[in-house]
């Protein structure tokens, strides 16, 4: 990893540390109109490294858009894929990587499988201060077929190499901070939370917290504001180290289906089930949920369990107004079509293993009662 302001300059160096030097760079046609690809290029070209470019990369990368880019991969001659931009970049660079020398569909990959087999090395550059992709072995592609996002876990997925720098998320607009903060901040109490939490995960998490609770509204309300948004790309990376090697939990698995047929953006829909799901949540972990409200400075050390707990939910709902998070009604999904496809959600939602981690393990109709409350 390569941190800080300006670490982009060094993305040469790495590649040249570790013996790679036919680069496919992936990204979206934003960042491609932006100038980063062309900086990003301009910088490979001085050190005398050719690169191709694709810029189909699409928001919730899908199973087309992951095949258009691995046969422009196969295309070319290929050494390493750079993953240039938010979650959906890293995310389609990861599953082009693995897919790129299998011919196994992409849902051959999804949870419960685990690939662990070594693919070619993947080099995220993250552009947003959210998913943490930089540093997790899972990425999350849809099949547009089904409507279902598919988590996709293992070695394979994990970055080889990471390019964190937070000058990259100078110029993102308020909504889009404040969406992949929300994110960010969801995967560190989570991690924490996962039954799955463990010595090391924990003390990522609680990093990130602390990182980015305070931060996260100084950078939507100043978004050139430097300290805010160093501390926002490092408490996602942070979480994004917890939440890999301790799962996320139930606000995870009810967003992935909210965002496969909705379109619902990942952080926001995160944004959205977070209060009532860890309201649901916190009496199976007192404690845990307490000392999340402690790490953000919300409760007492001498304050008891039950009180820090109720604190958070309090912050975690004030966030979300302060934001302007809407729930899906106010978002613009109709009750109709919302209550037809609760029990395909519900059925998705556990399907993805995360709920299994949670405090609190919900039955199926309890995933539909939380939806139906996230709804108004």
């Amino acid at each position: 990893m390569r941190i800080g302001g300006g670490a982009l300059n060094e993305l040469p160096d790495v590649l040249a540390q570790a013996g790679l030097h036919r680069p496919l760079v992936l990204t979206d046609a934003w960042l491609a109109g932006s100038g980063v690809l062309a900086r990003v290029q301009g910088l490979l070209a001085s050190a005398g490294i050719a690169c191709r470019s694709f810029t189909g990369v699409v928001p919730d990368p899908t199973v087309s858009s992951v095949e258009a880019a691995i046969a422009f991969l196969l295309e070319g001659d290929h050494d390493c894929v750079i993953g240039l931009g938010g979650g959906s970049p890293i995310d389609t660079a990861k599953m082009v990587a693995v897919k790129a020398g299998r011919e196994l569909p992409v849902s051959a990959l999804k949870a419960p499988h685990q690939e662990d087999t070594p693919a070619l090395p993947i080099i995220a550059v993250p552009t947003t201060a959210g998913t943490g992709s930089e540093a997790t072995r899972f990425t999350v592609i849809t099949d547009q077929e089904t409507d279902e996002k598919m988590l996709c876990a293992g070695l394979a997925y994990l970055p080889t190499i990471a390019v964190i720098d937070y000058e990259l998320t100078l110029s993102k607009p308020a909504r889009l901070t404040a969406d992949t903060g929300i994110d960010s901040l969801v995967h560190a109490i989570e991690a924490f939370v996962s039954k799955r939490a463990n010595p090391f995960s924990d003390a990522a998490a609680l990093a990130a917290m602390r990182l980015i609770w305070p931060n996260l509204p100084i950078a939507c309300a100043d978004p050139g504001n430097r300290p805010a948004r160093e501390a926002l790309m490092l408490g996602a990376l942070q979480g994004g180290i917890a939440f890999s090697n301790a799962s996320v939990a139930l606000v995870h698995g009810m967003s992935r289906p909210i965002g496969a047929h909705f379109h619902v953006s990942h952080g926001l829909s995160n944004a959205m089930l977070m209060p009532i799901v860890t309201a649901w949540s916190a009496s199976a972990a007192l404690p845990r949920y307490a000392a999340c409200a402690r790490a953000m400075t919300l409760a007492s050390e001498d304050e008891s369990d039950q009180s820090a707990a109720a604190r958070l939910v309090e912050a975690l709902e004030r966030i979300n107004a302060d934001l302007a998070v809407p729930s899906p009604r106010a978002y613009g999904i109709g009750k109709a079509r919302w209550d037809d496809l609760v029990p395909l959600m519900a059925r998705q939602a556990l399907a993805s293993g995360s709920p299994a981690n949670n405090p609190r393990v919900p039955e199926a109709a309890e995933i539909e009662a939380l939806y139906h409350r996230a709804w108004g």
